[in-house]
């Protein structure tokens, strides 16, 4: 039997939070019901934070409230502080996630917050999730490398993965914000943050600016990891991250792991069904 690897779908979030365009929650909700439909464990939705630093998400009340939910997904969504988590429980979020960064750079032009500081405003909302039972992801951006900061050293990575799983959460996903990963890089990286995180509570978030997002993974899937991040159709990339066009697209991890022996249990016309919706999207003809 094929051992499985699961893709966490965050096309809706992370992939659409950087289209130019202001794309109607119309929009966003029927890509998340065609998602729905492929057989994701998990998707993430949306995020709840300031409209005024991230304009494309400020219908996500309105999203989360129009998707038709299937059994046995995990609807998730962003909330970097308490406001963005009480309107996230709010809106019936099933998990939600927190974003920290191994650069303090980058720290400060995303969330205009030092690293320290930013753990210290996570640090609530994860005491209000546990007190509901609601589960809590952590994201670790620039793992590699920083728009602003060139490149980081792995043991920066490793103590913000380790703070966040001493607060409490589930499942620490490592971003390669801009791209600027190769295997020997992602390898030197999770070889530190692995001996201070377990790997079964690591995940891998790979951009393809560089053209080396499968390679990257391969590198992971080489030191244990079973879950990636993707987009559907190559969405997205971060405001605060010039030169990060995309995340990796989901179809194309999808194949490639199936070409190398492992299960995703997705359903390939399903996906593809959601590809061209979210491509259409993109160029405004959804």
């Amino acid at each position: 039997m094929a051992e499985k690897v699961e893709i966490f779908e965050v096309g809706p979030r992370d992939g659409l939070q950087n289209e130019a365009r202001l794309i109607p929650a119309a929009e966003k909700i029927a890509l998340v019901d065609a998602l729905s439909r492929v057989g994701f464990r998990r998707i993430e939705v949306t995020s709840f934070v300031s409209p005024k630093w991230v304009p494309q998400m400020a219908d996500a009340g309105a999203v989360m409230a129009g998707i038709t939910r299937k059994p046995g997904i995990s609807y998730a969504a962003l909330a970097p502080n308490l406001m963005g988590f009480d309107a996230a429980v709010a809106a019936g979020a099933d998990e939600v996630a927190i974003f920290g960064a191994a650069s303090e750079a980058f720290s400060q032009a995303n969330i205009n917050a030092s690293i320290a500081e930013s753990l210290a405003r996570f640090a609530p909302v994860v005491a209000a999730a546990q007190a509901i039972g609601m589960p809590v992801r952590g994201y670790v951006s620039c793992a590699i490398a920083c728009p602003y900061a060139g490149d980081i050293a792995p043991e920066a990575v490793a103590r913000v993965a380790a703070a966040l799983l001493a607060m409490g959460c589930y499942e620490i996903s490592l971003g390669d914000t801009i791209g600027a990963g190769r295997p020997q890089t992602v390898a030197r990286m999770l070889a530190a943050v692995a001996a201070v995180v377990p790997v079964d509570r690591l995940a891998g978030h790979f951009h393809d600016t560089g053209g080396t997002a499968l390679a990257n993974i391969d590198a992971a899937l080489d030191h244990g990891l079973r879950v990636f991040d993707a987009a559907v159709g190559g969405l997205g990339g971060c405001p605060y991250a010039p030169g990060a066009p995309g995340n990796v697209a989901t179809e194309v991890v999808a194949r490639h792991l199936a070409v190398r022996g492992y299960e995703t249990g997705l359903d390939l016309d399903a996906l593809d069904r959601a590809v061209a919706m979210a491509g259409g999207m993109r160029d405004g003809n959804a």
